[in-house]
């Protein structure tokens, strides 16, 4: 059935919209090319956006004789702002930006374990609000927060998690109640890979597994370029994977003798003490043998994932797979290819410790986007 003429132009906006996104300014032309339709659609297609406050007219093309056609169409940047919101746990960081993704506002502050629930959140907010002022922001569209632990599927609410601070769950409410804006909130792994997939390490992969190895241990998947969080949202709690090397089992509600207990950041740092290095600096130092044993550590729990997913690839995360970079990607690729058969390669990522802020941008303009644009 042929589409209404009403969703024909809805369907051709929403396609220039996200060649300009995705292309950056373009003549009416060059829209034309892009899109296959014909030269008066566009005209009316550009004059309609530029009408709804979305597009407007920002330079001209030296390449192209100057008339009609040689006018540079960009989307107003200033359109909608947005907030990127990276929730660890014991410090937040935000970032404020405009509907390009252009960063505009950034910092940083730390909440110490001794702050109570109240105060923590109130840190938090706080710092949003005067990055949101330093940004030159008069209000958000979109938030996007990325925190730890398990996102309910059904309500896209944070779980309740005795490992996790209190105040993580209590700060995404307090910004919905006090902001005058969507706020979204995903798993920091999950936002890492979405940002790895976009604009790092994956870009060129439809299918990979991040790992994020911090503090806390999870793994991302995604396959056919779709992030899959699987049915209760615990798709990756690789922390809990039973793998060899370790005291006993995981249990229900503790990930010691699972796969966290090899790789998290304490076990990182007893295991370069034991080969006598300085935690602070031993991923880095290229000490061979440090390096070779981390990397079986992490083979063990990237086979099993292998097993099952067979991704073809693997990116490390987090404070180990930044600071561990391409010599120790490659040190696990080998050892990956010692324990299974399906090839698979490993590298490290590229957005590094910014990964999930970037990731919660993204998210943030996506939905921005999918509310503004027609």
């Amino acid at each position: 059935m042929a589409a209404s003429p009403s969703t024909a132009r809805a369907i051709n906006d929403r396609f220039a919209l996200r060649l300009l996104q995705d292309e950056g300014p373009l003549t009416a032309t060059q829209l034309k090319t892009l899109t296959g339709l014909s030269r008066p659609t566009v005209a009316d297609l550009v004059e309609r956006l530029q009408g709804s406050g979305l597009v407007h007219v920002v330079g001209e093309s030296g390449a192209e004789r100057r008339g009609p056609n040689a006018k540079l169409y960009g989307l107003v940047a200033d359109r909608a702002h947005l907030a990127a919101v990276d929730v660890r746990t014991r410090s937040v960081s935000v970032t404020v930006a405009d509907l390009l993704g252009t960063t505009l506002a950034e910092a940083s502050v730390p909440v110490g374990d001794g702050s109570g629930t109240g105060a923590a959140v109130e840190k938090a907010v706080t710092l949003l609000e005067r990055t949101v002022k330093e940004a030159g922001a008069d209000r958000l569209h979109s938030v996007a927060v990325g925190a730890p632990g398990l996102i309910d599927p059904a309500t896209g609410e944070l779980r309740d998690s005795s490992g996790l601070p209190a105040w993580h769950r209590r700060l995404v409410g307090v910004l919905q109640e006090r902001l005058p804006a969507h706020v979204l909130v995903e798993n920091e792994t999950n936002l890492a890979a979405v940002a790895e997939l976009r604009e790092g390490a994956a870009r060129d992969r439809e299918d990979f597994v991040l790992l994020w190895l911090g503090q806390g241990v999870g793994a991302a998947v995604v396959l056919d370029g779709r992030l899959r969080r699987g049915a209760s949202g615990g798709a990756g709690e690789i922390g809990f994977l039973p793998v060899p090397g370790t005291s006993g089992l995981p249990s229900a509600t503790g990930c010691d003798g699972g796969f966290h207990e090899l790789a998290c950041s304490a076990a990182v740092h007893a295991l370069a003490a034991a080969h006598g290095l300085d935690p602070a600096g031993a991923l880095a130092s290229g000490h061979g043998p440090f390096l070779d044993a981390l990397a079986h550590r992490l083979a063990v729990g990237t086979a099993a994932v292998v097993s099952v997913l067979d991704p073809g690839c693997v990116v490390l995360g987090g404070e180990t797979g930044h600071q561990g970079g391409a010599e120790l990607a490659a040190r696990v690729e080998s050892a990956l290819a010692s324990l299974s058969p399906l090839r698979t390669q490993v590298r490290a990522t590229e957005l590094g410790d910014a990964a999930v802020r970037r990731g919660a941008l993204l998210r943030a303009r996506d939905a921005a986007q999918e509310a503004l644009f027609p």
